[in-house]
Formats: structure tokens, C-alpha cells, sequence
């Protein structure tokens, strides 16, 4: 008897893995494996979550209120943006919506795993283009660019190595790709970055028919467990993406957060600065112990070791002293580790578990 099969392009579909959670045996570890905002959510959502809606009653499908408040924030267009379940949501319709067989999506070599899932979902082939000093090379995206090309993905700031283009690379970026080709800026880390700073790129969006940005309220916003996330879109794609996604998926929880957030950008301008004081700091007592470490411009820092069986025991060492960081062998930098920034706590603990494992490997 035969049994149901699935699209062929899902057969060879590696699951995506998170960060380690937990470790047997510790109560309690520092979980600094996800990138999440060790300030937590604001007070402001927290208090919105205690005073929801009948949860009987459906949320607003079209996220209205969201969306005006984003676009007052940000000063853009509110029917061009598109809510979601994460900002994964949003990366995974343009995938649906604009990837087919014979298709090809682009992106750096050390991007975020969810484009090549998404992509390779929608039956598209996944290009890795090599990067400079482990920062995204606009020359070589530009030169990988083919007739089947539909789609670059660039996470800016990027996970996991923190490095960031600025608007000048970003601007030459577009120019060269052809208007077929869709550029996606995944900006899931925009808000750690200093705004006079940061390419947001919302004229790229304004003034073009091929550029998406993303956000989400995961990271600086302290709201990873209700999933919310959005999009900035040309009116042409905002069309097709509203088309394509769920009626209702943005839940009535994370609406009601995300808009009491989004008033309290005191909470993300803390966010901003214990994030700045810390990386910093776990960058000089990282540099100090004699590793190779990036600061970068996200909350997370990279910490490169002398081969992958380094890595593999460091990050066991501070497992088992109750440090959780993010082993990197499915990004393809098997010799280092992802540590995100946590609370002093777990920042001087994380120090303390890599210069005890430095000491024993001596």
C-alpha cells in the first residue's frame, strides 16, 4: 500500500534546529544560545497581556492598529506593511509567493538558515555567496546573479556573525540587480543598532517595486514567545503576500503587546544600551583570554576558536557549567560559537565558564 508523499523538494528538507535550551542536570542555566533580550519584555506589553480581549473573539485579520501605529512610528505608508506570525512568517510567503522549480534565491554564506529552508520549500535552488571577512560582498552577490534568480536575502545586521552593510552598500546592492529580482532586508536586529546608523531602507521600499524589509518584535521588543513580525512591501507584493497568508495570523495576545511596545520605545532604548555595554565588555574579557571574537552590530557576539573540536568542547565545558551558547556547525563556521548578550549575571558567568575551560585545556 502506498502511502501520501509530499512535494519532491521536501523530501531532502533538513528540519531548522534552535539554540540548545536546556541542560540536563542544571536547574537553571543562562540560556544565551537565541538572541533574545535579557530585559524582557516591556512593562507596557506585560501590562496588555494582563488585560486581554475575550479570547473567544477572532483579532483584527487585517492588524490594522498595528500597522498604523508601526507606520506612524517609522513614518511609512501603513498599507504597505504586512503583519505576521514572526518575521519568519513574512520571509516564508515570499518564498511561496515568488520561488518556484528552476528558480534560484541568493544569499551570503553564513545568512540566516530560514532563507535556504523557504526557499528550498518552494522547490527554488539556494546559491551561498561567499563573504568577505564574514560580512555580506555586494560584488559577489552581484556577480551571482542569473536569469533564474528571484530573490536576495541579506540580513542586516546578520545572524550569526553581526556583521552590518551600510546604506551606500546597500544602495549599489539594488542598482545592480535586475527589477525581476526582489531584495529582501532582514532587519530582525535593526533596533540594537544606533539609528543614526542604521540602513532601515524604507526609501528603497518607497521608490522601488523589488525591495522588502522585515522586522520583528522577537529580539529588542522582548516578545519572541508571541511571534510577531512585519514587512514593508511595494504595493504590488503587499498585494500578493495578503493574498497568500493566513486569514488570522497574527494572534489577538501578540497584537495587544505588540502595539503597547511599540509606546514604550524607553524599554528599547535600554534594551539598546545594556546591549551596547555588554558586548563590548564580553568582547574585551573574550579578546583578554586570548580568542578571536566579534562584536559586531546585533546582540550576540561571535567567538572563533582554533578548529571545530575546540568549539564542540568549549561549548560542552559551558554547558556544563551553566552556560548555554549556539554551536554554528549548520551555518557552515563549525569553529565558533554564537554567545548572545544576557544579563551581567550571565555574561560574567559565561566568562568565567570560558577561562575555566581555557585553563583546563592548558
Amino acid at each position: 500500500m502506498s502511502a501520501p508523499r509530499p512535494r519532491p523538494p521536501l523530501f531532502d528538507l533538513p528540519p531548522y534546529i534552535g539554540g540548545r535550551e536546556s541542560v540536563e542536570g542544571i536547574a537553571d542555566p543562562y540560556k544565551l544560545s537565541a538572541n533574545e533580550n535579557p530585559l524582557g519584555a516591556s512593562p507596557a506589553a506585560l501590562a496588555a497581556l494582563a488585560d486581554l480581549p475575550s479570547l473567544a473573539i477572532y483579532p483584527d485579520g487585517g492588524a490594522r492598529a498595528l500597522r498604523d501605529k508601526l507606520a506612524a512610528l517609522n513614518g511609512i505608508e501603513a498599507d504597505r506593511i504586512i503583519c505576521g506570525n514572526g518575521s519568519d512568517d513574512i520571509l516564508q510567503l515570499l518564498a511561496q509567493a515568488y520561488l518556484a522549480t528552476g528558480d534560484n534565491m541568493l544569499h551570503s554564506a553564513h545568512g540566516f538558515l530560514i532563507y535556504k529552508l523557504a526557499s528550498r520549500a518552494a522547490g527554488a535552488d539556494t546559491i551561498s555567496v561567499p563573504e568577505k571577512d564574514l560580512t555580506a560582498d555586494v560584488d559577489a552577490l552581484l556577480a551571482s546573479v542569473d536569469d533564474a534568480t528571484k530573490i536576495v536575502f541579506l540580513a542586516n545586521p546578520n545572524n550569526p556573525t553581526g556583521t552590518m552593510l551600510g546604506r551606500d552598500a546597500i544602495a549599489r546592492l539594488h542598482a545592480g540587480l535586475p527589477d525581476h529580482v526582489i531584495l529582501v532586508l532582514d532587519g530582525a536586529y535593526a533596533e540594537y543598532v544606533e539609528p543614526d546608523i542604521y540602513p532601515h531602507g524604507f526609501d528603497l521600499v518607497d521608490d522601488n517595486a523589488n525591495v522588502v524589509t522585515t522586522r520583528t518584535f522577537s529580539k529588542a521588543y522582548g516578545l519572541a514567545g508571541l511571534r510577531l513580525g512585519w514587512g514593508y512591501c511595494p504595493p504590488g507584493i503587499a498585494d500578493v503576500l495578503n493574498r497568500l497568508r493566513a486569514p488570522f495570523n497574527v494572534n489577538q495576545a501578540a497584537l495587544c503587546a505588540g502595539l503597547a511596545a511599540l509606546d514604550d520605545q524607553a524599554h528599547i532604548t535600554r534594551s539598546r544600551a545594556h546591549n551596547t555595554q555588554w558586548r563590548d565588555w564580553l568582547c574585551q574579557q573574550i579578546g583578554g583570554l586570548g580568542l578571536a571574537v566579534r562584536g559586531g552590530q546585533a546582540n550576540f557576539v561571535l567567538i572563533e576558536f582554533a578548529s571545530p573540536e575546540q568549539a564542540q568542547a568549549a561549548e560542552a565545558a559551558m554547558c556544563a557549567h551553566g552556560v548555554i551558547p549556539r554551536g554554528l556547525a549548520a551555518y557552515d563556521l563549525p569553529h565558533a560559537l554564537r554567545l548572545s548578550v544576557g544579563t551581567q549575571a550571565g555574561n560574567r558567568a559565561a566568562i568565567d565558564a570560558l577561562a575555566g575551560f581555557l585553563d583546563t585545556a592548558k
